[in-house]
C-alpha cells in the first residue's frame, strides 16, 4: 500500500475517532486521551541527568578506549514513562481487568487502543522526534504503543546528543561496547523518559546448564550399567506432572506460545528432537524483529536456548502454535528486545522467556523501561512467564562487577517483575536417581525407551553447587541452583501476601521469586534434546541428534541439559493447556493472582489430589566454596519450607489436578472458539522487486465453523516501524484472504495478521516471514548522473537518472531525491517510474551496463494535493517525500475537531451539574458533534495549495545498494521553473 495513503488515511481516521470519543466525553470523562507533557521548548543548553543510566558492567578498569566517532550506532530506542494518572489508570484496569464482577474483566486491549489510552501524547512524540533529528539521528520508527521512538546515528551524535562518551570494555575476553558515563537530556524533556536503551551490547543470559558428558548408554531413559543415570523425555514429564490423559484432546489447540531468543536456530534440530520424541513434526514460525540486523545464528550458548525452548514448549503442548521470536546480527539488540517487540505487536498469548539479568547489572533505568513494556502486557491479556536463574541466591555470580556484589543477595530481573511468572527450580533426590521405585528399567538394550518414569517422584529443592562429578562447580560450569530472593527494585505486589498451604508468605515490602518450580536440575536427572550448538556439546561429539534418535550420528553422545530455562517453556505449554480446558481463547494475562488464591488452600496442597506439590526440603544457599561464595555461603540463601519459599515458590503441580481446580473463563469471550490464524507466501525466497502472494487463513481450533471478520496486516512491522500497516480487510466465505505485497530490499521481511474474531471466534495473530536473497555483489562502487530540467510552473519535466557501476558492482540500487530549497518547493511533486512504497527509485543492475530511470519533478500541485491525487498518480509532495516511514503524521484539518472537543466538553460539564443548563447543553452538543462530522465529512482535498513558484533549484539525488550501504553516491541537477 502506497505509505503516504496509509498515513493520510490514518489521520483521517484518527479524526473520525476523535469525533466519536467527543460524543463519548459528554456523558464519560473517563478513559482520556494522553495529554501533553512537554510544556516547555526543548533546549540543549539545559541538560537533566537520565538517572540509572550509566551500565554496571561500563567499568573503567575494563575500558578499552573510545570508540570511533563515525561508528554508526542502530536502533538505539528512547523510551517515554507514563504520567501519574495514566499509571493510576493502568494499575486499576489490570485489576479490573482480573476481576469476574468487573465490566472489564478479560476485555484485553489491543496495542492501539493501549497507545490511546497509556501512550505518550502525538504532540510529544513530535517534539523529541523533531529534538532528535535536529541532533542529525535518522528516526527509523515510533513504537506501535507509542511509548517509544527508535532512531540511528553516529557516535559522535550520540555523544553530543546525550552529553556522553562512547567507549569499548573487555569484560570476561569479550569486547563490548558502552555510554562511559551516565546519559544527559534536555530538561524540557527529561521528565518523561525512563531509558535510551540499545546503546551497548551487554545482552541478557541464557538460563540453561548443561550436563555431564553422557556416552555409551545403549538407552536415553534407563541406567547405564556404571552410573545409572536416567533422563527425562517428553513421555517422562508427562507422567510425573499428571497430564491429561491421550486422547482427551488437551493438548493446547488454538493456543499460541511465543518463545524470545536472540539468535537464530536450526529448524532441523527442532524436527529431530520432535521425530525422537515419536511426535508429529511441527516446525515454529520464524520472526525476526525488524530492524535488530540479518537473521544469525549465536552459538555459545544462544541457539541452544532457543532450541531446548521451542522443542519443550511444543513437547508439552503439542497442538499449540508455537511462534520464536529473535533478534538478529545486531548485538545491541537481544531476548529483552524480542519481548518488547512481541508485545508491541501483540504477538500470542502466553509468551515465553528463558533469559534474564541480575537486577544490579541491569539497571535500574533499563529495569523501570521493562517494567512499562510488560505492564502493557498484562492489559493485552499477555501471559509473560521467565526464569528466575541457575546461580542460586547469588545471580550475579560471573557477572564482571565487584566479588562483594557477586557473592550479595540477588535475584534475575524479569522473573522478579510483578508483571511476570517466576519459573524456579527442583530436583529429584539421588536416590530416586535410578531405575526402582519411579523408573521402569530398559526393556532391552538397542531401542530407546521414550517413557520410563513411572508416577510422580518426589521433588526437593534444586542445588547442585557441591556435588563432585557432575558438570558443574567440580568441572567449571558455575553454580547450579535455584535462582530465588527478594527484589531490589520491585515492590511487594498485593497478590503475593496472605499464606500458602496454611503458612504465611515471608514478611517484606519487594516482590519475592520464583512463583512456581518444575524440575530443572541438569543432573537429577537432566533433559535430552537437540540442538548444533557446540557449545552445548560434549568433547567428541559430532552433532546434532541423529536419524529418529537422541544420539549424535556415531550413536555415542546425548546432549543433557538443566536449567530454569527448561522450566520455563513447560510450564508455558501447561498453561496452553489450562487455557484451553478453561476456555480462555484471548489469553489470561497475569495469571499470579489465580497461582496465589488457589495456593491459598491448604486442599490444594493435599496428598492426593492437590494441584500443588509444596517442597519443603532443600534450598539454594551458596555452597560452592570460596571460589563463588562469600565466607558465609553455606547459609547465604534461602530454605524450602511449608508454604511459599524463595526457592521453589508454591511449588510443582499436578496439571490435571490443577485442570480441576482452575478457574472457568466466566467473561465474555468464555463461548467463543478459539483460532488459528496462518499466513503463507506464495514464494518463501522471492526476489527484490518481484510481488509475493501472501494468503492468510483463519480457522476454528474446534468443530467446523468458518470464522468472519475481519484481518489487519503489519507488513515489516507496520506503518510505526517504516513498514506498512493495511487496514482491516474482510475474510472471504471460506476464511481466507490474499495480499501482495513487494519488497525492495533484501533479507528477512515478514506479514503479521491480526483477526480481529467475531460474534463466536476468538482473535488470533499469525505472522509469515520471507527471505529475500542479498542481490548485492557487496563489492564494487556506483556513480550517477542526472540530466537538468527546466519546465514552465504548474506543468512537469524529466531528468534521465544514469546509473553506472564499476569493480564488479551487481546488485539494486535505491534512489532517494532531495532539494536545495524544501520550503520553496514543498508542493512539488517528484516520481521516479521504477517506485517502490518510500517513493524510492530502483535501478537493477545485473552487469557491466549502465541502466537509467527517469524522475519526473511535477510542479502542478493539485497532483499530489489529495488522497485520491495520491492514489492516481503515485507522487508524493517533496514535504512527506523523506518523513513517509518514520515521522509522526499530523492529523489534517484540527481545528473543528478541537474546537468540537471543547464544545462537547463543555456540555458534558454543563449537563452533568446543572439541571438548569441541560438542554443548553444538548445544543452546544449537538453543534459540536456537527462540526466534528464536517471535519471528519471532509478531507484535505478542499484545501487550496500553491504551486511551486518559479526560480532556480538544485535536486539531489542519492543512489545506495539496497544490501550493502556501504556502496552509495550522489549527483546534482538543476531544476529551473520559469
Amino acid at each position: 500500500m502506497n505509505t503516504i495513503f496509509t498515513h493520510f488515511m490514518q489521520n483521517r481516521l484518527r479524526m473520525c475517532g476523535l469525533a466519536a470519543a467527543c460524543v463519548m466525553a459528554a456523558t464519560s470523562l473517563t478513559a482520556q486521551k494522553p495529554v501533553a507533557r512537554i510544556s516547555s521548548e526543548i533546549n540543549v543548553a539545559e541538560q537533566t541527568p537520565l538517572k540509572g543510566s550509566l551500565h554496571p558492567l561500563a567499568q573503567a578498569q575494563n575500558d578499552a578506549g573510545r570508540m570511533p566517532g563515525d561508528t554508526r550506532l542502530t536502533g538505539v530506542t528512547l523510551y517515554f514513562n507514563r504520567s501519574a494518572a495514566q499509571e493510576a489508570d493502568l494499575q486499576a484496569l489490570i485489576v479490573a481487568q482480573q476481576n469476574p464482577a468487573s465490566p472489564s474483566y478479560h476485555q484485553w486491549l489491543t496495542p492501539d487502543q493501549f497507545a490511546t489510552r497509556f501512550g505518550m501524547a502525538q504532540s510529544d512524540i513530535a517534539q523529541v522526534q523533531g529534538w532528535l533529528e535536529r541532533q542529525g539521528f535518522a528516526v527509523d520508527s515510533v513504537n506501535r504503543s507509542h511509548n517509544a521512538i527508535h532512531f540511528s546515528g553516529t557516535v559522535n551524535q550520540v555523544e553530543q546528543a546525550f552529553a556522553t562518551q562512547m567507549h569499548y570494555y573487555q569484560v570476561n575476553g569479550n569486547k563490548h561496547f558502552a555510554p562511559s558515563t551516565a546519559l544527559s537530556l534536555p530538561t524540557a524533556i527529561a521528565s518523561t523518559v525512563v531509558a535510551v536503551r540499545n546503546l551497548d551490547d551487554f545482552r541478557p543470559k541464557p538460563m540453561h546448564i548443561r550436563g555431564s558428558a553422557v556416552q555409551a548408554r545403549p538407552g536415553f531413559t534407563y541406567y547405564n550399567g556404571t552410573t545409572q543415570d536416567v533422563l527425562i523425555a517428553p513421555g517422562d514429564l508427562k507422567v510425573i506432572y499428571d497430564f491429561p490423559a491421550t486422547g482427551t484432546g488437551e493438548t493446547g489447540t488454538g493456543q499460541t506460545i511465543a518463545i524470545m531468543g536472540q539468535s537464530a536456530v536450526t529448524v532441523s534440530d527442532i524436527e529431530a528432537f520432535q521425530n525422537a520424541s515419536g511426535l508429529t513434526v511441527k516446525d515454529p514460525t520464524l520472526v525476526l524483529v525488524p530492524g535488530t540486523g540479518t537473521s544469525t545464528v549465536e552459538a555459545d550458548g544462544d541457539e541452544g536456548e532457543s532450541d531446548l525452548d521451542l522443542e519443550w514448549s511444543g513437547a508439552t503442548a503439542p497442538g499449540a502454535n508455537i511462534i520464536f521470536v529473535y533478534t538478529g546480527s545486531n548485538n545491541a539488540y537481544g531476548a529483552f528486545d524480542s519481548v518488547a517487540y512481541a508485545i508491541d505487536e501483540k504477538i500470542a498469548p502466553i509468551i515465553s522467556l528463558s533469559y534474564g539479568s541480575c537486577e544490579p547489572q541491569a539497571g535500574q533505568s533499563y529495569i523501570a523501561s521493562q517494567e512499562l513494556i510488560l505492564a502493557q502486557a498484562a492489559t493485552q491479556g499477555q501471559t509473560v512467564l521467565s526464569a528466575s536463574g541457575d546461580q542460586g541466591s547469588t545471580a550475579c555470580s560471573g557477572y564482571n562487577i565487584s566479588t562483594a556484589s557477586q557473592e550479595a543477595l540477588a535475584v534475575n530481573y524479569p522473573a522478579s517483575s510483578a508483571y511476570v511468572t517466576g519459573m524456579g527450580g527442583t530436583e529429584i533426590a539421588a536416590a530416586n536417581d535410578v531405575v526402582g521405585t519411579y523408573w521402569a528399567s530398559a526393556v532391552n538394550s538397542t531401542t530407546d525407551t521414550l517413557t520410563s518414569a513411572k508416577s510422580y517422584i518426589p521433588e526437593v529443592a534444586w542445588n547442585d553447587d557441591a556435588i563432585s562429578g557432575k558438570y558443574t562447580v567440580a568441572q567449571g560450569g558455575g553454580l547450579s541452583a535455584s535462582g530465588g530472593g527478594a527484589s531490589a527494585y520491585v515492590a511487594r505486589p498485593s497478590w503475593q501476601q496472605g499464606t500458602v498451604n496454611g503458612a504465611a508468605i515471608p514478611s517484606g515490602s519487594f516482590r519475592l521469586v520464583p512463583d512456581v518450580a518444575l524440575l530443572s536440575s541438569p543432573e537429577y536427572p537432566g533433559y535430552v534434546y537437540c540442538s548444533s550448538d557446540q557449545s552445548d556439546w560434549s568433547s567428541g561429539q559430532t552433532g546434532s541428534c541423529s536419524g529418529n534418535s537422541f544420539f549424535d550420528s556415531t550413536g555415542t553422545y546425548i546432549i543433557v541439559a538443566g536449567g530454569t530455562s527448561f522450566a520455563t517453556p513447560i510450564f508455558a505449554g501447561m498453561l496452553a493447556i489450562i487455557n484451553q480446558q478453561a476456555g480462555y481463547t484471548s489469553g489470561q494475562g497475569l495469571i499470579n493472582p489465580t497461582l496465589y488464591t488457589l495456593a491459598a488452600s491448604t486442599t490444594n496442597y493435599a496428598a492426593s489430589g492437590g494441584a500443588f506439590h509444596d517442597i519443603t526440603t532443600g534450598n539454594n544457599f551458596c555452597t560452592a566454596g570460596s571460589t563463588y561464595c562469600a565466607s558465609n555461603g553455606t547459609t547465604l540463601g534461602f530454605a524450602a519450607v511449608q508454604g511459599y519459599d524463595e526457592v521453589t515458590g508454591l511449588g510443582s503441580v499436578d496439571l490435571n489436578n490443577l485442570l480441576a481446580v482452575w478457574p472457568t473463563n466466566t467473561g465474555t469471550t468464555a463461548s467463543l472458539i478459539g483460532t488459528t490464524t496462518t499466513v503463507s507466501p506464495a514464494s518463501t525466497t522471492p526476489t527484490v522487486n518481484t510481488a509475493d502472494v501472501f494468503t492468510i487463513t483463519v480457522s476454528s481450533s474446534t468443530g467446523t465453523t468458518v470464522p468472519t471478520g475481519t484481518v489487519t496486516l503489519q507488513i515489516d512491522g507496520g506503518t510505526a516501524s517504516g513498514g506498512t500497516t493495511v487496514a482491516a480487510q474482510a475474510l472471504a466465505s471460506n476464511g481466507t484472504l490474499t495480499y501482495s505485497a513487494t519488497f525492495t530490499t533484501s533479507g528477512n521481511h515478514q506479514v503479521i495478521a491480526q483477526y480481529s474474531g467475531d460474534s463466536t471466534h476468538a482473535a488470533s495473530t499469525g505472522v509469515g516471514s520471507i527471505n529475500i536473497g542479498t542481490t548485492s555483489s557487496g563489492k564494487g562502487t556506483i556513480t550517477l548522473a542526472a540530466t537538468n530540467v527546466t519546465e514552465s510552473r504548474g506543468t512537469s519535466g524529466t531528468s534521465t537518472i544514469t546509473v553506472t557501476p564499476a569493480g564488479g558492482y551487481t546488485g539494486t540500487v535505491l534512489l532517494s531525491v532531495d532539494s536545495s530549497n524544501d520550503n520553496a518547493l514543498t508542493n512539488l511533486c517528484p516520481g521516479f517510474t521504477t517506485e517502490n512504497t518510500a517513493g524510492d527509485g530502483t535501478v537493477t543492475i545485473s552487469g557491466t551496463t549502465a541502466a537509467t530511470i527517469s524522475l519526473t519533478l511535477d510542479s502542478n500541485a493539485a497532483d499530489c494535493a489529495n488522497t485520491a491525487a495520491i492514489s492516481k498518480t503515485g507522487k508524493r509532495p517533496m514535504h512527506l517525500l523523506h518523513k513517509a516511514s518514520n515521522s509522526v503524521p499530523s492529523s489534517p484539518n484540527p481545528a473543528p475537531a478541537a474546537v468540537a472537543f471543547a464544545g462537547l466538553l463543555l456540555a458534558g460539564f454543563m449537563g452533568r451539574y446543572s439541571r438548569k443548563l441541560r438542554n443548553l447543553a444538548g445544543v452546544i452538543a449537538l453543534l459540536a458533534v456537527g462540526l466534528a462530522i464536517s471535519a471528519c465529512g471532509s478531507s484535505s482535498s478542499s484545501t487550496t495549495v500553491s504551486n511551486p513558484p518559479k526560480g532556480t533549484y538544485t535536486i539531489t539525488v542519492t543512489g545506495q545498494d539496497s544490501a550493502t550501504s556501504s556502496i552509495t553516491a550522489t549527483t546534482t541537477f538543476t531544476f529551473v521553473i520559469d
